[in-house]
């Protein structure tokens, strides 16, 4: 079963400037509630019971929004304010399920993601993008309940244009299993128009196996200078591990860049 969760905290956010030249861009405000919390919530009422963060020496205000105990009892202690209480107990819940490790050097989210290495106990875990809100409908418990079945690792999907499959990993089908999931051939990271395989995107999910790091500590550089972890699922998957595309129900928000940003708050607020 699937217990641990990773989020990768470490980007600069440098899409959503000037907002986070002093803030992380995970605890901006969607609707009146960090954006991380979303992230949160999804992962707990999926089972999930550890959350390691992936954060920079620039990200401990992420930290400090979880250990930020002196604060809270002096707002407590002067008043009685309920809703603040309940918030308090909110976060001191959370932070017993946080292990916090560092990606100081911007080297890709392969990179992040064999920072937590050590961490990781079962055969499989959750990844999270928080860039990626996934609203009415809990796509991690979704492919929790996929790689219950099948016993493999399952990855988020998306229908984008065709114009856009630049801006992300893009799947080839080997086979579909229902309306909702299929069989991954390939997936290639970032492909140009004319050499996309798909128009099936990766979005911020993934259910992936233990295997993952050995291929990591061995991957070279790739778009960017930077180590991908598409690279190194590519590798599994030929050498015969099964993945799983997940074409999820709920609704997305990219909150990654300012216009999404926006959108994202005025969308969670009409639900």
């Amino acid at each position: 079963m699937i217990r641990q969760a990773i989020i990768p905290l470490a980007g600069l956010g440098t899409r959503l400037l000037p907002l986070t030249s002093v803030f992380p861009k995970e605890l901006l405000p969607i609707n009146g509630k960090p954006g991380l919390e979303y992230i949160l919530d999804e992962c707990i009422n999926a089972g999930i019971k550890e959350f390691i963060f992936i954060i920079s020496n620039k990200k401990k205000l992420i930290k400090k929004y979880f250990y930020n105990d002196k604060f809270y009892k002096s707002i407590i202690k002067k008043k009685k304010d309920t809703r603040v209480i309940k918030e308090y107990k909110k976060i001191l819940n959370l932070k017993k399920k946080i292990k916090f490790v560092y990606q100081n050097k911007p080297l890709g989210t392969g990179d992040a993601i064999l920072k937590t290495k050590k961490h990781i106990t079962g055969s499989h875990f959750l990844i999270l993008f928080p860039d990626d809100l996934i609203m009415n409908k809990n796509c991690s418990k979704d492919m929790i309940l996929v790689h219950k079945k099948f016993n493999c690792s399952v990855m988020a999907s998306i229908k984008v244009q065709k114009k856009n499959v630049s801006r992300w990993g893009i799947y080839s089908i080997k086979k579909k299993i229902n309306k909702n999931n299929f069989i991954i051939k390939d997936v290639v990271e970032k492909p140009k128009q004319k050499d996309a395989p798909s128009t099936n995107a990766v979005i911020g999910r993934y259910i992936l196996p233990k295997e993952i790091f050995a291929k990591l500590e061995k991957q070279n550089k790739g778009i960017g200078g930077e180590i991908h972890i598409t690279d190194s699922i590519r590798k599994l998957i030929k050498e015969n591990h099964i993945f799983i595309g997940h074409n999820f129900a709920g609704k997305y928000l990219d909150c990654g860049s300012m216009n999404g940003y926006i959108k994202s708050s005025l969308e969670i607020s009409k639900l």
